[in-house]
């Protein structure tokens, strides 16, 4: 099989800055409009090379300040970051060990170069970096190589712009590019030139502050002309994956984009546990018994650090950090009283096509056998004696009242599957279709109800980073319940008060088309997230595997075997053992579906009892299909999104019956009546000719289990619906 290759978003280029005279390597950011250039002395022709660069950032004075990585994540990494303060601008070196305030890094000598100045329009710092290409003890730049480095950028000031170590706001921004070391260096003559304040080959240069660059990189027009697409899509979940790889099958030329990198190993991920020493380099993306560490890693780098709830910013979105537990879809999951419109209910051809191209199984190992079932064992003792009958759950999607079974996964061979392994790979192969990660869509371009293209971070998609439609083009939105909302907010279609939030952005302003081609419609509106509580018992019987503790740093060494050479074993699947449903009568007359999932150990305990924590285990139990509660979703001043009023228990019954899970469904939701509904039954956004979304935001209302597997059948479906509509590419 033909695969493509991964690439960066943003890839560096050279560029000669016209105010100083210096050659950098580097890349402009078409969002912000922020340069980003470095530049290194000769590599050694013996011993070790240099430890220090010339690097510069060129921002608008809109930048209040900036901040660059040099390994490309803000966990242990050098991380530099600079502001204007009148006319002088303030840096520091800092480090961080969380997501949280960087503090000091002592080790770098920085210095300002001559041509470091502020003007009337935009601030430049040029510095000289010193002891700058190793940290960390094992963090380091290869001079000779290339690497990922990342920024960030607000627009909201320092609290004290006088101090280099001040504290500041979380960033509104920040991305990643390509930084292309082995082409950056300067002769010896040069980089002494640069360091005195001189162009290249000694031509003196006089700066009277920030400049334009004069550049051949990509910063202001791409080095090759756009290319178009018959459909963009937006986000590599699994919404985006189906929908890419079936539009593609189809003929259609197709971009696939994604925010995020790499997950699996396959996909080039490269986040391997210590103790994993096979020739097959799995990540923690790929070895199932890693689930519980997504949530406890120090480098949590797979979250979306713009969205105040758990979102994966990566390839294969949620299904490639969720615990896999997929359930075939129920008849009244797509029914009209559950809010799906006339024409959605016959589910059955789209859901058989997806258990074709991924069948569940509820025995993981490859040896097949079951691990760690003691809590199993214990919950079935109690679910017995109240009428609960056990069943092999996906051989019967509908029987969904009193019954209990052994957890289903997408796994596959031992690893995680889901659209990553399968439909994506298909796609990949197909000459027709494009993939790039690291690339952030903030809008659609459009002219009154007609899409034109897509506005992208990465300029060498285009001119400023927009990515051209062909001819009757379309763009579908996969960037899940709060990613797809927030690109609609940026084009200008949503309710007024999220719009006035972007217009009194300035960045984004600047990109929203005038506000009388604004589409008023209730994104963000009707979003459901199941209701759950954690049920925390110890038992006897209980092996709770030390409550995952170990499972990224060093499990049982016979586990660790067992699963390297047979993919066998508690590794091969995640923590979720058991799982039951239940029906609940309320006093109006509603049903209301109740979700249960066992697994040993526990996230979170709170309680001042004594307990054996190596026999502990966890009941946590959902509300599901048949809630009435809604919330809202929004962004802050920032365009950060977070929920804004709350999904759960706004329906007094609702609590009768029964806190996050993090199913959040219903943002754009589908349906008729553009007065309560974002798209319609052919997923086409309303009042427009060619934007359609697929991905959870379109569910109407939450499915009988965890939505993993009833958002794929309907991506199946909501594809099938474009490709059929008429005036299409």
């Amino acid at each position: 099989m033909r695969r493509k290759s991964i690439v960066f978003g943003q890839s560096s280029s050279s560029y000669t800055d016209s105010g100083n005279g210096i050659t950098f390597q580097g890349i402009t950011d078409p969002t912000y409009g922020v340069t980003y250039g470095a530049v290194f002395p000769p590599l050694a022709t013996s011993g070790a090379n240099p430890n220090d660069f010339i690097g510069e950032i060129v921002a608008p004075l809109a930048a209040k300040w900036v901040g660059l990585a040099l390994g490309g994540a803000m966990i242990g990494d050098l991380l530099l970051v600079a502001w204007p303060n009148g006319n002088e601008i303030v840096y520091s070196s800092r480090w961080a060990t969380d997501y949280i305030q960087p503090v000091q890094f002592v080790g770098p000598t920085i210095t300002n170069l001559p041509s470091t100045a502020v003007n009337s329009t935009h601030w430049k710092w040029v510095f000289h970096c010193q002891n700058c290409t190793s940290w960390g003890g094992s963090s380091s730049i290869d001079p000779s190589g290339s690497g990922v480095w990342a920024w960030a950028y607000s627009n909201v000031a320092v609290n004290d712009p006088s101090n280099p170590q001040s504290t500041f706001p979380q960033h509104t921004d920040f991305g990643f590019f390509g930084e292309n070391f082995a082409a950056a260096h300067a002769s010896a003559a040069d980089y002494a030139n640069y360091l005195a304040g001189k162009g290249g080959s000694g031509t003196t240069t006089t700066s009277t502050g920030p400049t334009s660059t004069s550049t051949t990189s990509a910063s202001s027009t791409p080095t090759t002309p756009a290319v178009a697409y018959d459909y963009v899509v937006v986000g590599a979940g699994p919404g985006g994956i189906i929908t890419a790889d079936r539009l593609s099958q189809a003929g259609k030329k197709v971009l696939l984009l994604e925010r995020g990198g790499p997950s699996t190993a396959e996909t080039g991920g490269t986040d391997r546990p210590s103790w994993e020493s096979s020739p097959y380099n799995y990540t923690k993306f790929d070895i199932p018994g890693l689930f519980e560490s997504m949530f406890t890693d120090p480098n949590t780098f797979w979250w979306c650090k713009d969205i105040t709830v758990f979102a994966g910013c990566l390839v294969g979105g949620g299904t490639s950090v969720n615990g896999a537990l997929y359930w075939y879809p129920t008849d009244s999951d797509f029914s009209t009283t559950n809010g799906w419109p006339n024409g959605w209910q016959n589910h059955a051809p789209y859901t058989q096509m997806l258990m074709q191209r991924l069948p569940s199984t509820d025995t993981p190992s490859q040896d097949g056998k079951r691990y760690l079932t003691q809590s199993y064992d214990v919950v079935a003792q109690l679910l017995k004696p109240q009428g609960f009958q056990s069943s092999t759950i996906n051989n019967s999607p509908n029987q969904k009242d009193r019954v209990y079974g052994y957890s289903a996964f997408d796994f596959i061979g031992g690893k995680r599957g889901g659209p990553v392994a399968t439909y994506l790979q298909t796609a990949l192969a197909r000459p027709n279709f494009t993939y790039k990660d690291y690339v952030m869509v903030s809008s659609v371009v459009r002219n009154g109800s007609t899409i034109t293209g897509v506005r992208t971070n990465d300029t060498s998609l285009g001119p400023n980073g927009v990515v051209p439609l062909n001819k009757n083009g379309r763009v579908v939105l996969s960037a899940g319940s709060f990613g797809t909302m927030r690109i609609l907010f940026q084009s200008g279609i949503g309710p007024a008060d999220q719009l006035a939030i972007v217009a009194s952005n300035p960045t984004a302003a600047a990109n929203l088309p005038p506000s009388n081609q604004y589409i008023s419609l209730p994104v963000g509106m009707n979003v459901s997230d199941n209701p759950s509580i954690n049920l925390v018992f110890t038992h006897p019987s209980i092996d709770a595997y030390n409550n995952w503790a170990s499972v990224w740093t060093g499990p049982p060494q016979a586990d660790i075997q067992q699963y390297l050479t047979s993919l066998s074993g508690v590794l091969a699947s995640a923590s979720p053992k058991m799982n039951f449903w239940e029906a609940l009568g309320g006093p109006d007359q509603k049903t209301r579906w109740l979700q249960g999932t066992v697994r040993p150990g526990a996230a979170s305990i709170n309680t001042t009892n004594p307990y054996n924590a190596s026999q502990i285990f966890t009941i946590t139990t959902y509300l599901s299909q048949g809630i009435t509660s809604r919330g809202r979703l929004g962004v802050t001043a920032s365009l950060n999104a977070q929920p804004i009023v709350q999904p759960w228990f706004q329906d007094p019954i609702d609590k009768q019956a029964t806190m996050d899970s993090n199913h959040w469904v219903g943002s754009a939701k589908i349906g008729t009546d553009p007065s309560v509904a974002v798209v319609d039954s052919n997923v086409k956004v309303f009042n427009t000719d060619n934007l359609f979304v697929v991905d959870a935001s379109i569910i109407p209302a939450l499915p009988m289990g965890n939505p993993h597997g009833m958002l794929m059948s309907a991506a199946e479906h909501a594809v099938a619906n474009i490709l059929a509509l008429a005036g299409g590419p």
